[in-house]
């Protein structure tokens, strides 16, 4: 197969290629998007192939405003509305009970759908003009760093998909906060780009599942995308350094050894002359960081290192999503120096 190159100019193209029946590769203001039409149990089956994805870990519904979510979706609490007008556009996925035009290769088989109205507009131009719902995890092989350009998405998809429409370099860096509004209190399923400040400050009281802090136990259906399996990792093991900046860094300084390479904040990068480093941004800026952690991590895969040690922000704001990613890229391995 021949993947498409293209461009905004060719949205009309794009879109046929949903309809089709097709694979395509979207820009989101998260991560690129591996697409297909949500309502066609096959297309969706053949992002489950292309990606190498686990047939129990469930997809999200990608729409282009709010008023699609009752064609979608019963039973609609006031809250999905209330969460719409302040985030959408925007990275913040919606988990909601489906109707049964949804199939059950979006959802895993569960009663519940998860729904996101994105912010970049060329991707919501798309999914207009295709006239349907686009089922879409990142455009990545399952377990990879995810891709932030058009470019790492064809390293893993070029010829296995029909096309990649190539929108610029995302703007948020990690996927889409999941908040589950079936739950009572409502439950963060996954930390992204709406913070679990603000979603209290919409919701009131917001639960955390212990998903996002450990993983699931073998048995556990995952009720949203990346909750049960080993994530966003690159090929050398990855281990995460917790705490204060300085001392963390003076820890990495101590264990490293020939063959090891460092992801840390851009004061400390210095230290670690010798070593392959990648730069995660300034340890002040949180959203630097988030736009940076999936291009470090898929940076390594090209050096040949052994093992992996990376700096790490506090959860407080959008530090939990990219704290969860990079725990998640290692396995959940860990050294807290507090």
């Amino acid at each position: 197969m021949t993947t498409k190159r293209l461009t905004g100019l060719d949205t009309a193209q794009a879109a046929d290629i949903l309809r089709r029946g097709g694979l395509l590769g979207i820009p989101t203001e998260t991560v690129y998007g591996l697409g297909a039409n949500g309502l066609d149990p096959a297309a969706v089956g053949r992002i489950f192939e292309a990606k190498g994805r686990p047939q129990d870990n469930p997809l999200i519904l990608h729409i282009p405003t709010a008023g699609w979510l009752e064609r979608y979706c019963a039973d609609v609490p006031a809250a999905a509305y209330a969460l719409a007008e302040r985030f959408w556009p925007g990275p913040l996925t919606i988990i909601l009970k489906r109707r049964e035009r949804v199939p059950d290769a979006v959802t895993a088989g569960l009663d519940t759908v998860g729904m996101r109205c994105p912010a970049h507009p060329l991707c919501r131009e798309i999914i207009a003009a295709a006239g349907l719902p686009v089922a879409a995890p990142s455009g990545n092989t399952s377990g990879r760093p995810s891709p932030t350009t058009a470019a790492h998405m064809l390293e893993d998809m070029d010829g296995k998909i029909d096309g990649i429409v190539d929108g610029g370099p995302c703007t948020v860096g990690v996927e889409s906060t999941i908040v589950d509004l079936t739950a009572d209190p409502p439950r963060l399923l996954r930390p992204g780009g709406v913070t679990l400040e603000e979603l209290r400050s919409v919701l009131g009281e917001v639960a955390v599942d212990k998903a996002v802090t450990g993983l699931l136990s073998a048995g556990e259906q995952p009720r949203a995308p990346g909750m049960k399996y080993r994530h966003y990792a690159p090929k050398a093991p990855v281990t995460v350094v917790r705490g204060d900046p300085e001392k963390g860094a003076a820890y990495i300084l101590a264990h490293i050894r020939q063959g090891s390479g460092v992801i840390c904040f851009d004061e400390y990068a210095p230290r670690f002359a010798g070593h392959p480093v990648e730069l995660l941004g300034p340890a002040g800026d949180k959203a630097e960081q988030a736009r940076h952690v999936f291009d470090a991590l898929r940076f390594f895969d090209g050096t040949g290192v052994e093992e992996i040690w990376a700096q790490c922000p506090d959860d407080a704001g959008i530090g939990l999503a990219v704290s969860n990613r990079l725990n998640k890229a290692a396995g959940f391995h860990i050294i807290d120096i507090e």
